[in-house]
């Protein structure tokens, strides 16, 4: 009896610690993803502030650019970003109706993020001003559609935590998958700010 509960323990524990590798084998990853992440915004940054000024002829960002357009879209970001972490709270404290009711409202308000961004582009090409015009429009569709495209992926990776919790439930894999996500959630919030700052508000002076 004391052989097999000691068996039950050993294999008990070694189960754990399995988890626990593989809990800090992904976590490792997710942080050199992001940094990885980190590397190339900055050489799109850098593009674009070499870029800045080669306009070829054609419109300046201070004729594009509508400020009052993009500072909602900064707080539709922010807004998220401090809801997903409400829902982090709320995760924590075992609260699964409002973790999910965190996840939806970060999913809307970043989907209508990227509405607005899309209909930004579309006005832009539309009227001439598509990334072929210039090299200060390549650098700036480059630069602002890296960053859209991430928080697409984002929305993706948003519902399928939400199919996730509908039918695993808040179980700890779940749990990691939440926290590197918000991480995710948040760097993107933190390249956007450069984003507003060099790009659109430098834009205008």
């Amino acid at each position: 009896m004391m052989t097999t509960d000691a068996l039950v323990i050993n294999s008990s524990g070694a189960a754990l610690q399995n988890h626990d590798d593989v809990e800090t084998t992904q976590a490792l990853g997710f942080w050199i993803y992001l940094m990885s992440d980190l590397i190339l915004f900055s050489a799109l940054f850098a593009t674009y502030v070499v870029m800045d000024h080669n306009y070829a002829g054609g419109p300046t960002g201070k004729e594009l650019f509508q400020l009052s357009d993009t500072l909602i879209e900064t707080m539709l970001l922010l807004c998220s970003s401090a809801v997903f972490g409400l829902a982090m709270v709320a995760m924590h404290q075992g609260k699964k109706s409002l973790l999910l009711a965190g996840l939806a409202g970060t999913f809307l308000l970043g989907l209508a993020f990227i509405v607005m961004e899309a209909i930004e582009f579309t006005s832009m090409i539309h009227n001439g001003a598509g990334p072929q015009r210039s090299g200060f429009l390549s650098a700036f569709f480059t630069l602002v559609g890296t960053h859209g495209a991430h928080v697409t992926f984002g929305l993706v990776w948003l519902a399928v935590m939400l199919g996730q919790m509908t039918t695993k439930g808040l179980t700890r894999p779940v749990q990691a998958r939440l926290m590197r996500l918000g991480l995710f959630w948040h760097f993107l919030d933190i390249i956007w700010i450069g984003l507003f700052t060099v790009v659109y508000l430098m834009g205008v002076m």
